[in-house]
C-alpha cells in the first residue's frame, strides 16, 4: 500500500494526491433533495387543505403552533416586494448545486447540498405555482415559533444545509472528500 504524497497547490495549501477518488455522491445528493422536496411539498399540501382559514393548532402551547401564512418575502417576512429576486436566487442555487455536483465525492457535502437543493426547490415551486403565480407566488409557511418566525420545512432544510456548509467550510472539508490544510498550520482565533 502506498501513502499519497503531499503537494502544494497554487494557494500554498497542501493536498493529498489521489485523495477524493472514489464514488461520486450525486445519487445521495439527489435522494436527499428529492426527500426534502417531497416532505416539504406534502406538508404544504396537507396544511393548506386542512389548516388554512382555521385557528392555529397548538403543538407546544403557544410556543410552537401550526399557523398557515402566505409569505411573499424571505425569512422573517422581510422583502415582500422582492419576490422575483428570491425566485431568481432559488433558481440560481439549484443551478450552482448542479454545476458543483460533478466534483462531489464527499457524503457530508452531499447531505448539505441535498438539503439546500430540496429546500430551494420547495420554495421555488411555491414562487412559480402559488397565487399570484408568475415568479411572484407566496410561499406557504406554517411552523410558528413564538416570538421568532413562521417557517416551513423547506426553510428548515435550507437552514440545516447552510449551517452544514458553513461548518464544512470552516473545518476545511472539500467537495472531493479531502481536507484543506494550510502550510502555516491551523487558523488561530
Amino acid at each position: 500500500m502506498t501513502v499519497p504524497e503531499q503537494t502544494a497547490d497554487v494557494r500554498g495549501e497542501s493536498r493529498r494526491e489521489g485523495a477524493g477518488k472514489g464514488r461520486r455522491r450525486i445519487p445521495l445528493l439527489l435522494a436527499l433533495a428529492a426527500a426534502a422536496y417531497a416532505v416539504d411539498l406534502g406538508s404544504k399540501l396537507l396544511v393548506v387543505a386542512r389548516l388554512e382559514h382555521h385557528a392555529p393548532v397548538e403543538v407546544i402551547g403557544t410556543w410552537l403552533e401550526l399557523r398557515v401564512m402566505r409569505n411573499p418575502g424571505a425569512a422573517f417576512g422581510m422583502g415582500g416586494a422582492m419576490t422575483i429576486v428570491f425566485t431568481l436566487i432559488a433558481a440560481a442555487v439549484a443551478v450552482v448545486i448542479a454545476r458543483v455536483a460533478g466534483r462531489l465525492y464527499s457524503a457530508p457535502w452531499a447531505v448539505a447540498l441535498g438539503l439546500l437543493l430540496g429546500g430551494a426547490l420547495g420554495n421555488l415551486t411555491d414562487r412559480l405555482f402559488r397565487s399570484p403565480g408568475g415568479l411572484r407566488g407566496a410561499v406557504v409557511d406554517f411552523i410558528s415559533v413564538h416570538g421568532f418566525s413562521v417557517m416551513n420545512l423547506a426553510d428548515w432544510a435550507i437552514s440545516a444545509g447552510a449551517a452544514l456548509i458553513v461548518l464544512f467550510t470552516f473545518c476545511g472539508w472539500e467537495l472531493d472528500g479531502t481536507r484543506r490544510r494550510s502550510e502555516e498550520g491551523p487558523i488561530q482565533p
